[in-house]
């Protein structure tokens, strides 16, 4: 069995940062992201072993834990290793760190699919051979995944027309786009003056190139907002989103 466990050093760009010095949260979705891919392919079971079997690897949830949110940092130390799977999904956990000091920490859930019908394939059996995707046993490391409450009214609302660039090489928003479309409709005064503290996200359906999604959000309180985003044809949920905010 190979190490387990990737580590990165990476430079924070201009292009990474908001206006107010914070790290733009698309920015590190795409860093994990990234670095998943990229500890999968080391280990054996990323996109260059599935694909040829027409699966792909798709990802269900998050939970991001701030210690304290990036701000103003040149910098960060991101480090991920898989935590195993079960009969149908796989676990993958992250740490951050800026200045040599942990910052945040996340939990994620994969699930492999069949690239022509979307339907999901059973990990334990497609990598029953890989010594490197090991059974998921819970640990202390790892995060609980919060329910989202359903919206019960809109305080903000936003549409967004899928753009070529949005997509990525399975063909479908990439995940980190999300995060933009969920967040764009907040008012500016609060995304600038308000830092994150948790998210939750539960990724429910892909869309596509050219496609329209709406993104519904309510405000819960002073410090919570919940965020839907729908399929502006079909009404059908693509993704969940819920922020607690400092």
């Amino acid at each position: 069995m190979q190490n387990l466990l990737l580590k990165e050093n990476i430079h924070i760009r201009y292009s990474d940062t908001e206006c107010n010095g914070h790290l733009k949260p698309f920015s590190l979705l795409n860093f994990f992201q990234d670095m998943a891919a990229e500890s999968a392919e080391r280990l054996g079971f990323g996109y260059s072993a599935i694909y040829p079997q027409h699966l792909l690897w798709v990802l269900l949830k998050y939970r991001i834990e701030f210690v304290k949110y990036p701000v103003n940092v040149h910098q960060l130390t991101i480090q991920t290793q898989p935590r195993g799977y079960n009969r149908m999904f796989a676990y993958r956990n992250f740490e951050v760190y800026a200045d040599g000091e942990l910052c945040g920490r996340a939990s994620s859930v994969w699930a492999l699919v069949h690239a022509d019908t979307m339907d999901i394939a059973h990990v334990g059996e497609v990598l029953k051979d890989n010594e490197n995707m090991i059974k998921f046993i819970p640990g202390e490391t790892d995060l609980k995944f919060a329910k989202i409450p359903l919206l019960t009214q809109a305080d903000y609302e936003e549409t967004f027309k899928v753009r070529y660039n949005d997509i990525d090489i399975n063909m479908h928003a990439n995940n980190g786009n999300y995060i933009v479309w969920a967040l764009e409709p907040l008012p500016y005064e609060w995304k600038h003056e308000k830092e994150l503290k948790n998210i939750d996200i539960v990724f429910k359906k892909e869309i596509k190139c050219g496609e329209t999604l709406t993104c519904r959000v309510q405000k819960l309180d002073a410090h919570n907002t919940v965020h839907a985003l729908v399929n502006a044809q079909t009404q059908e949920d693509l993704c969940l989103i819920k922020c607690e905010w400092v």
